[in-house]
């Protein structure tokens, strides 16, 4: 298998569909009002999980390709300080940047003079491979977190 046809392969994963529900199939399905509820007593809501999923992936991608990243404080910047967004508008931006981060990525891995077998800018060891290894599955870890809240709250069936 060639180089390139690893690379696409990682990137569908990355979208999801495959082993898990793509964020673009049900991120919608919950009204703005609901983005905050907890339900059954769960410890995080809609929008913390998404923000979470989000946070994470922009650190991780500026962490594999940029050399001005710095560290971000685990866990305070990785989770909200709220349960849900403030604004609507809000709540779209962070929608609207997730996936221009994950675009990003994508054309990243698919970029030929980026080997992901190599470590990344901001480490000796960790590969390109790894990172987004670590993208997808927590991704999809908390993409079906997210989408027992929907089922919860009868949103999703």
């Amino acid at each position: 298998m060639s180089n390139s046809t690893s690379k696409e392969q990682l990137v569908k994963h990355l979208e999801g569909g495959e082993a898990f529900m793509a964020l673009e199939d049900f991120i919608d399905k919950i009204p703005f009002e609901k983005l905050g509820e907890k339900p059954h007593n769960l410890p995080y809501s809609f929008y913390e999980l998404f923000y979470h999923i989000s946070f994470a992936q922009k650190d991780i991608l500026e962490y594999a390709t940029s050399k001005a990243y710095k560290s971000s404080k685990w866990p305070d910047d990785y989770w909200p300080k709220n349960s849900a967004p403030q604004t609507e508008e809000a709540w779209e931006k962070l929608k609207k940047d997730y996936f221009k981060d994950r675009e990003d990525f994508k054309a990243f891995i698919l970029d030929a003079e980026n080997e992901i077998n190599l470590p990344v800018k901001n480490s000796e060891n960790h590969t390109l491979l790894r990172e987004i290894m670590l993208v997808i599955e927590h991704t999809a870890y908390h993409t079906g977190q997210m989408l027992l809240i929907l089922r919860l709250l009868g949103l999703y069936k």
